[in-house]
């Protein structure tokens, strides 16, 4: 009886008990599963976080320059999934870890075998690891030649299992996986081995890189990268088993029969060093990390520019020229196309590590240009202005030219080209603001000293300047003022920029460099059909020669000297580094036929001008040779020449005739009145000039007046000129006069401004942009002149 009731009970309670373990066999599943869904959830740091990297360098081309270690000194490069071939992907997995998309992280029949073999038939170790245990064992650097070591490592399997998806662990392997070498991750060893991005490799490549992993230390020949025969027939293995899962590849098979080398990283590209150095110094002051940068190199070009160099070092090395820097910029988008920071960067003997392009030296004259371009904006002078070439003091300082000789009256673009001295001093003396110094600071040229220490001197060379400075100055040039700062990547901006001078200036400055004579021994068999706008430059004690300028689309700058500053004859700017200037243009030019000049176009605030070409100013009847020059309206100085004037001369006497006398006694003769420094010159060059005679005894001067001066008519006089604002109507104010028969061109001035000319019967109209009182002045082509002063008022 009481058996059957405990029966009975049994029988009752079997049902609640199953269902009680099956609750909470449920309820443990759903724990674990909440468990495993809360620790996936946790932030986790990226597999990549910690994980030291390589940076390549690329030209503008996408061609590699240099491939630069990681700080653990590995050549690793992290490459997301979805940039990597799928043959690699599927390849990998195929040889390593067929399941790795179905375990927790560990393979328990890889593991039983590995470890039967291992330790119980004695045969050659194995480990049986999955990709996540390889994983594991590389991110976390565990010793797994242990039981003890493999199961830490099944652990931290099945934790990466838990905290990453598959996809971010596969990604990881393929990012820690070793290559060979110090070679780690998929996308250094494709970049190293076939100088391919990991999403290019062929299957024969792929295959390759999935077998290296398991041994790659002795699988690669280290001297010529031969593929060896162990890794040889374990790809081909590979292969085979990879033709069963596509038999279409099986018409591949003559692809693996070919040998198979790999570049070895003693054979990577070691392209421009000084460049990329400059661009890893940039780097670590903004404490950037990048592990691709796309550089503004041309790799075609640096190669060319660095052939030229050697060779012309190789050419002139019994002058003692042994070093040289040269900088090429593209100035349409301010990228540096090509860098020699010396003439050998592996050279200890010239310190060919030290990048010359950012070395602060003296610039010689190659900063005159931007003199004339502040006189030229400043209103100083007009290319054809005449300056005085003749010893001068400027206070205490008194310049010499190069060459010890003085030239008297030149033009300033023949001033600029000769490279005298005097000329470009006096102009400096005569610049307001900015001047020299303070246009130098404004273009951000570094380390200056004050103003005070240079004084006048600084536009010989007084100052100090990198190459890389300088070459932004020019660009400035040929982008008509425009000063804008280089560009080593790609990435950086090219929209930033200041204007340091107008769009004439630029022009006309160009125009005079590219009146510059190229020098004869250069290896051209004919001269380049672009115009080039350059200037030399050496430095006091000859230790800096210097050669800059423009062509087509690029700045070329040249330097050669030695970096200990110690002074060479043959480092003369026209002599040593125009050659070389010549020879790169040339060669440039040779490779890239169809190069051309960019569509810069004339400036539309410019003319051409009359001038007599013996004084720089307006011609006279008298005047015996004219040209053009160029002429920014309301900038540049003009007035009429007075060079060459007409003399009445006494036929009996051979003096000046005092008036009055009769037409038959006398006879007119042209002379030319030059200053008495001017008229020295001429005498020390051997070809004096004919003395004016005198009209001291005569009351009238001998010189012709005769005739009637023009007589402005309007502007009328002491008339106020109300006019609507220029920016709602153009009004302008019309300027006449009447002229004696003889004058022929009437020379229009406002306040010294030259306007404009007219023949003698026309009219030339002014608008005002402001109100004020103003002077008008009208002369003659034979100097007679009248002036007036008129009011003008301006009102909306």
């Amino acid at each position: 009886m009481g058996s059957r009731v405990v029966n009975a009970i049994r029988r009752q309670l079997q049902p609640v008990t199953f269902k009680r373990h099956l609750q909470n066999l449920l309820m443990g599943v759903f724990l674990l599963a909440l468990f495993c869904i809360g620790f996936r959830l946790w932030p986790h740091p990226p597999l990549s976080q910690g994980l030291p990297l390589s940076t390549a360098y690329y030209d503008r081309h996408d061609s590699l320059l240099r491939f630069s270690l990681a700080n653990d000194d590995r050549y690793r490069l992290w490459t997301k999934l979805e940039d990597i071939s799928p043959l690699v992907v599927e390849g990998i997995q195929l040889h390593e870890d067929r399941w790795f998309n179905y375990h927790p992280g560990f393979n328990p029949y890889s593991l039983i075998r590995g470890f039967w073999v291992s330790y119980i038939s004695g045969g050659r170790q194995q480990g049986g690891s999955t990709l996540t245990m390889q994983l594991a064992r590389m991110h976390w650097q565990l010793n797994t030649k242990t039981p003890q070591g493999k199961l830490v490592q099944i652990i931290r399997a099945i934790q990466l299992e838990l905290s990453y998806s598959k996809r971010d662990i596969l990604e990881a392997y393929l990012n820690y996986a070793p290559y060979g070498r110090n070679i780690e991750s998929i996308g250094a060893a494709s970049l190293i081995y076939f100088d391919k991005q990991p999403k290019d490799l062929t299957l024969p490549e792929a295959l390759t890189l999935a077998v290296l992993p398991q041994s790659p230390s002795y699988r690669i020949d280290a001297n010529t990268g031969i593929v060896g025969e162990a890794l040889t027939k374990a790809r081909n293995q590979l292969y085979q088993r990879w033709q069963v899962e596509h038999p279409a590849d099986n018409r591949m098979s003559a692809l693996f029969q070919l040998p198979l080398s790999l570049r070895q990283p003693e054979k990577l590209p070691f392209v421009a060093p000084h460049f990329v150095e400059q661009i890893q110094q940039n780097k670590q002051r903004r404490a950037i990390n990048s592990q691709s940068v796309t550089t503004t190199l041309d790799s075609n070009l640096q190669l060319l520019v660095e052939k030229q160099v050697n060779a012309f070092i190789e050419r002139n090395q019994n002058k003692g020229i042994h070093n040289s820097a040269v900088l090429l910029v593209d100035t349409r988008d301010m990228g540096i196309r090509a860098m020699v920071g010396s003439a050998d960067y592996h050279n200890r003997k010239i310190q060919g590590q030290v990048n010359g392009t950012n070395a602060k030296r003296s610039p010689g004259s190659t900063l005159k240009p931007f003199i004339y371009a502040l006189g030229l904006e400043q209103g100083i002078l007009h290319p054809m202005t005449i300056l005085k070439d003749v010893p001068s003091s400027f206070g205490a300082y008194a310049p010499e030219n190069f060459d010890r000789r003085f030239l008297g009256p030149i033009s300033a673009t023949d001033a600029l080209n000769y490279s005298r001295n005097i000329p470009a001093v006096y102009i400096s003396s005569r610049l307001k603001q900015p001047n020299l110094y303070q246009f130098l600071q404004l273009a951000g040229i570094s380390n200056l000293a004050s103003e005070k220490h240079y004084g006048l001197s600084l536009i010989l060379g007084g100052g100090e300047i990198t190459a890389q400075e300088l070459a932004r100055l020019y660009s400035m040039l040929a982008n008509r003022g425009e000063l804008k700062p280089l560009r080593l990547e790609q990435s950086t901006p090219t929209n930033s920029s200041v204007r340091l001078l107008s769009n004439e200036a630029s022009f006309i400055t160009l125009d005079m460099l590219s009146q510059h004579r190229r020098p004869g021994d250069t290896l051209a068999q004919q001269p380049t059909s672009l115009p080039v706008y350059w200037k030399t430059g050496t430095s006091w004690g000859f230790r800096d020669a210097w050669s800059a300028g423009i062509f087509g689309p690029y700045v070329l700058i040249v330097w050669q000297g030695n970096f200990d500053g110690k002074g060479n004859n043959a480092f003369i700017g026209a002599d040593a580094a125009a050659p070389l200037f010549f020879n790169i243009i040339d060669s440039i030019q040779a490779d890239y036929p169809a190069l051309k000049e960019p569509g810069r176009g004339m400036p539309p605030n410019i003319k051409q001008v009359e001038i007599c070409l013996a004084s720089g100013d307006l011609p006279t009847p008298w005047c015996q040779r004219k040209g053009k020059t160029w002429f920014i309206p309301g900038k540049s100085p003009i007035k009429v020449d007075t060079v060459y004037r007409p003399v009445i001369i006494d036929k009996a006497s051979g003096q000046v005739a005092c008036p009055p006398y009769r037409d038959e006694d006398v006879t007119t003769e042209i002379f030319e009145f030059w200053p008495s420094d001017l008229a020295n010159v001429f005498a020390q060059a051997g070809l004096p000039k004919r003395t004016p005679p005198s009209s001291a005894h005569c009351k009238i001067s001998g010189v012709i007046t005769t005739g009637q001066a023009p007589r402005i008519t309007s502007p009328l006089r002491n008339t106020t000129y109300t006019l609507r604002n220029v920016k709602q109507r153009n009004d302008p104010i019309v300027f006449s006069a009447i002229t004696d028969a003889d004058t022929k061109v009437i020379y229009w001035f406002v306040d010294d401004i030259y306007l404009g000319n007219t023949a003698s019967k026309r009219t030339i109209e002014w608008r005002p942009v402001t109100s004020g009182r103003y002077r008008v002045r009208a002369i003659d082509d034979r100097g007679r002149a009248d002036s007036r002063t008129l009011n003008v008022e301006l009102i909306n």
